[in-house]
């Protein structure tokens, strides 16, 4: 039985320490990556889920090994949730903040280096929150989960980009 306690509990540790790794690995290679998945990103992220799975059940492959490490998984995001919510500076570090892409009509160049967004992504952002041009944005924010928020001139056309319900209620009104 403490063989059995001692491999449940490396499982939480190492499941632990791999969630750790992918919010660190995740932060440090841009937020731009998080809401525009394309095929590569999907593959990429399908491997490194089947890549650190030994690393977190070891040799056990069994149905409680797996499910000791999901609930692993589990508590401790719904921990760092908590955390983050208790503490903003750690949700600053974690998640980084919202960046200013274009503040009235200008686009702030630094922050889109920096953002490694390319003037074509940002005018596919624009175009799909229905604004005609850059000129015609009042503010645009790379958002912490990755999205691009558009808020035009005119402010009856503020929108997320994945809110279509947005959208669908104004039509309505």
């Amino acid at each position: 039985m403490e063989i059995l306690k001692n491999d449940y509990l490396s499982i939480i540790i190492s499941s632990v320490a791999v969630y750790l790794f992918m919010i660190f690995a995740i932060r440090l290679f841009g937020k731009k990556e998080l809401s525009q998945l394309s095929v590569i990103d999907l593959v990429f992220i399908l491997l490194i889920s089947n890549s650190v799975q030994n690393a977190m059940v070891g040799n056990n492959t069994t149905l409680w090994g797996g499910l000791v490490a999901a609930s692993a998984l589990f508590v401790f995001n719904f921990m760092m949730k908590q955390a983050i919510y208790h503490f903003p500076s750690l949700s600053k570090f974690i998640q980084g903040e919202a960046i200013l892409l274009v503040y009235k009509g200008n686009m702030k160049i630094e922050n889109m280096h920096r953002t490694r967004i390319t003037h074509e992504e940002l005018m596919e952002a624009v175009r799909e929150h229905g604004v005609n041009s850059i000129s015609d944005v009042d503010l645009a924010m790379l958002e912490v989960d990755g999205n691009i928020s558009i808020l035009s001139k005119d402010f009856h056309q503020k929108t997320i980009r994945k809110r279509k319900v947005h959208k669908a209620i104004t039509k309505h009104q």
